[in-house]
């Protein structure tokens, strides 16, 4: 028998009804369909605009999905990781929520918090607890609605984001397929550069933060997009050094959405086929934790047993990172 790993075994993405196309944004915004395509790839999100509905409620959507899709039944998951910096509410966490919704009653779950390396952050934590024998099936969710927190008169930041879900189980594997490998990174200096300025300890919400506009997300592009790219492609170039890895071995390079012209860049750098890099941002923006998954369930039917993967990401805080595996069907 092998080395025990945790593998995808099953993957589902969900996405709110409502698309906000860029010729819509014209109207809202001084911006133009051109301008917006050429600097961020992106041509319409997904929008979460049912009142009273919330992250859980998308990630609800992409578990009841994963659940029907791998034959397994709600009692059989014994955690369930939500990766969001968009949940319901600052406590309790999402995680359990989605459990009471999808009657998932026999896991506990917890939330993580890495912005846009969430998904990656949580996945690299749920594979550890199939790892180490605790658990046999793990839920981990990368969710965000982040049209909560956006300003939709700052084109800088509106045209970007878009809401949507995604969900991967994680099961134990013994034949060398599963994560195989992980490198994370964090710079708490880059908060400056891409944070939420209210609605924490440091300034709680005041009338004062909701005048001031501070409860939206605040980006400066330029620190940002060189940050994410130098964080991505060395994280990158680490993984494929310690696992003896060319570019000619990975069947496919999943990285976050956050801008076309960061993906281009990376996929630049390392000299990686186009043709090998996944890219939807045209389809949802940047979903923020929900990227990663949504990719690799658009191309899931691509994907083969055994096909090497790497999963990159680059977030606000600064965090980052790079996950290496193999897709176990």
């Amino acid at each position: 028998m092998g080395q025990r790993r945790a593998a995808i075994t099953g993957i589902q993405g969900y996405l709110p009804d409502y698309v906000l196309t860029n010729a819509e944004l014209e109207k809202m915004v001084d911006t133009t369909d051109d301008w917006i395509t050429t600097r961020t790839g992106v041509r319409e999100r997904h929008i979460l605009k049912v009142p009273g509905k919330a992250a859980s409620d998308l990630g609800l959507g992409a578990v009841e999905g994963l659940l029907r899709k791998t034959g397994t039944d709600p009692s059989e998951i014994e955690l369930l990781i939500c990766c969001t910096v968009t949940g319901d509410m600052v406590f309790p966490d999402t995680a359990n929520t989605i459990c009471y919704k999808a009657g998932i009653k026999n896991a506990w779950g917890f939330d993580v918090n890495a912005a846009c390396s969430g998904f990656l952050y949580g996945l690299t934590t749920g594979a550890k607890f199939v790892e180490c024998g605790m658990h046999r099936k793990v839920i981990v969710v990368g969710v965000d609605v982040m049209s909560s927190i956006i300003d939709y008169t700052d084109r800088a930041t509106c045209i970007i984001f878009g809401d949507g879900a995604g969900a991967v189980l994680l099961e134990p594997r013994e034949d060398g397929l599963g994560i195989i490998d992980s490198v994370f990174h964090g710079d708490g200096a880059g908060r400056e550069f891409l944070h939420m300025k209210a609605g924490g300890s440091l300034r709680p919400p005041s009338l004062e933060t909701v005048q001031n506009k501070e409860h939206y997300v605040y980006q400066d592009g330029k620190p940002v997009f060189k940050a994410a790219v130098v964080g991505m492609v060395e994280s990158i170039r680490e993984v494929m050094s310690r696992n003896e890895l060319t570019t000619a071995d990975v069947d496919w390079l999943v990285p976050h959405q956050a801008n076309i012209r960061i993906i281009n860049s990376v996929s630049d750098h390392l000299k990686f086929d186009i043709n090998k890099v996944m890219i939807n941002i045209h389809r949802y923006g940047n979903t923020t934790s929900g990227t990663l998954p949504l990719c690799m369930w658009d191309w899931e039917k691509q994907l083969k047993k055994g096909d090497r993967i790497l999963l990159s990401a680059f977030g606000g805080g600064f965090t980052w990172g790079t996950t290496y595996l193999r897709w176990a069907y």
